[in-house]
């Protein structure tokens, strides 16, 4: 049976596997435009649970854990891949309801319930992604329950289930063929299940790797700084004194540096010796330096000696990490937004990135704006942050990118004292759009359905750099090639920005045309900026065609075009 704390573990180690492999997953991302990166959302996901799960106690039940991992991982949810492996593990939280352990058949059943709610939460589910991989490994489990409802072998079951599934996603998903790689979010899944299988059946947790922090946000750096170093300094400290010395060998003295080493190993531990000809350099923790310092002296004169009391140092270091944690903490404290009582009627909260973007929502009535978007997908605490401290009864919310969305949503049950309306807009022109469509006097879902009628009219162009070597759409892409984007689809690959944005904006653009924005961003000077401006007013749309400048400053985009 797998009890509270075994569960605890697995979680854990799930989490660290998948923390430790995810720049491999992020590599598996076939579209090469920076995106959202599936394994970084899931691990981020998990991650939130593990920092609960780690001062869950060994006496706590199944319920206890699946509960507390399944509201952890809701609210850190980020990426429809986070999105959807959150709601994996809620399946475990109800089906393991009432438990204080759990068999074979209970895993399975509760993996089910994960599988049916994913699939529910996703308006076209589509085969050969990590829904594919739960699926299959769901039934795999099934029917290794009703031959053995041990847990381990079932676990097992269902961890070769993922496997065989994620194999096969390339079959499902021509695009996953062609560019030779399985699914993202599926092999995110099976090294969770993985780390889950290493305790459940071993008893070993997979730990977290602490190097490498490179593509971090220094809050993410900060984070692993300190996990590093407590880690540092977790292991047991059998002697106190590390001792360090040189000797300097006595051309007389025909004693073989071996028997030193020997001598060494009988007070202490972690013992080094190497010479050559002219010295003797020697490491060793013991409790007492002094004899380890006199046996050398046999050898050679001491050239070197130093003596550090290891257990103090562990104190200080100790010591100086929580108070680095608790300013830490201090301060990320400091960044919450208050909570409002919703006084109003409505109030807005929009997804955008960029100081120029950001100001464009807020000039049009948005209260809070959540950083993010396009390679920073925020959490769905973020989300309903901002919803908490939006002082209305009704909050609409503006994702403005395909892969919040679904975060954006699962905001909605956990803002109890007022209603959330996600408006599900895709890109920065549409949730600009939806704004300007807002009627006071419209009821709240009016205002839904004319907010959206406003997005889908909005046409969106985009101007960014290819993140990686890829075969796409019968295109050979290599990295930082310029790409352009019409409506979501790449249609342009040239040398520079303004080329593409040019290309992008005539393919939009006709006669008809009443208004076109361009909104420019990081690596874009203003001169290039009003240059591609002048020459698009000039040539393209009709003679009622108004053309707007905006210096947006949103990163990973050099221009977000819309057209209406």
């Amino acid at each position: 049976m797998i009890n509270g704390a075994k569960l605890r573990d697995a979680v854990i180690s799930g989490a660290n596997n998948i923390i430790n492999a995810k720049k491999h997953v992020d590599d598996l991302n076939i579209f090469p435009v920076p995106d959202g990166d599936t394994g970084t959302n899931m691990s981020m996901t998990i991650a939130a649970a593990k920092a609960v799960l780690e001062e869950i106690p060994d006496d706590a039940t199944v319920e206890e854990v699946a509960k507390k991992t399944a509201s952890a991982m809701l609210r850190g949810a980020r990426g429809n891949s986070g999105v959807i492996s959150s709601l994996l593990f809620r399946g475990f939280s109800k089906g393991l309801e009432g438990k204080e352990e759990a068999d074979g058949l209970a895993l399975v059943s509760a993996l089910t319930q994960g599988v049916e709610a994913a699939y529910k939460a996703v308006m076209k589910p589509t085969e050969g992604t990590i829904l594919t991989v739960a699926r299959v490994a769901s039934e795999v489990g099934a029917s290794a329950a009703d031959i053995d409802n041990d847990p381990v072998y079932v676990w097992g079951a269902i961890c070769s289930g993922a496997e065989q599934a994620l194999a096969e996603t390339p079959e499902l998903l021509p695009v996953l063929k062609k560019a030779g790689v399985v699914d993202a979010g599926g092999k995110g899944l099976c090294l969770i299940f993985e780390g889950m299988r290493s305790v459940f059946a071993d008893g070993v947790m997979i730990e977290e790797e602490t190097s490498g922090t490179a593509g971090a946000s220094k809050d993410e750096e900060t984070a692993e700084f300190f996990a590093s170093v407590a880690a540092e300094f977790d292991e047991v400290i059998n002697f106190t004194y590390c001792t360090e010395f040189i000797v300097g060998r006595d051309p007389e003295c025909d004693k073989d540096p071996l028997e030193l080493r020997l001598f060494l190993e009988t007070i202490g531990d972690c013992v080094v010796v190497v010479d050559d000809e002219e010295i003797i350099k020697t490491h060793v923790h013991t409790e007492n330096p002094g004899n380890a310092l006199q046996k050398a002296l046999e050898y050679g004169q001491l050239l070197t000696v130093k003596i550090e009391n290891m257990k103090e140092q562990h104190r200080k270091a100790a010591e100086e990490n929580e108070k680095a944690k608790k300013a830490f903490e201090a301060k990320k404290e400091e960044k919450k937004l208050p909570k409002a009582e919703p006084t109003e009627d409505y109030g807005f909260v929009a997804v955008a990135a960029g100081e120029g973007v950001e100001s464009l929502f807020t000039d049009l009535g948005c209260t809070h704006v959540v950083s993010g978007g396009q390679t920073m997908n925020p959490s769905t605490d973020d989300i309903l942050e901002a919803v908490l401290a939006t002082p209305a009864k009704v909050v609409y919310v503006l994702p403005n990118n395909k892969n919040i969305i679904m975060a954006a949503e699962q905001a909605i049950p956990l803002a109890t004292d007022r209603r959330v309306v996600v408006v599900p807009t895709r890109t920065i022109p549409q949730g600009l759009s939806a704004m300007l469509a807002f009627d006071p006097d419209e009821q709240t879902d009016e205002n839904r359905e004319l907010m959206m009628d406003a997005a889908r009219a909005t046409q969106t162009g985009l101007v960014t750099f290819a993140a990686r070597d890829s075969e796409y759409g019968g295109h050979k892409i290599h990295e930082n090639d310029i790409l352009g984007l019409v409506n979501g689809k790449m249609e342009y690959i040239e040398k520079n920005p303004a080329d593409a944005l040019y290309k992008v904006a005539k393919e939009l653009m006709d006669k008809n045309t009443g208004f076109v924005t361009i909104i420019y961003g990081n690596g874009i000077t203003e001169d290039e900026a009003q240059a591609v401006y002048e020459k698009i007013e000039k040539k393209l749309g009709g003679k009622d065609t108004e053309v707007t400048l905006v210096n947006g400053g949103q990163p990973v985009y050099y221009y977000i075009l819309s057209v209406e």
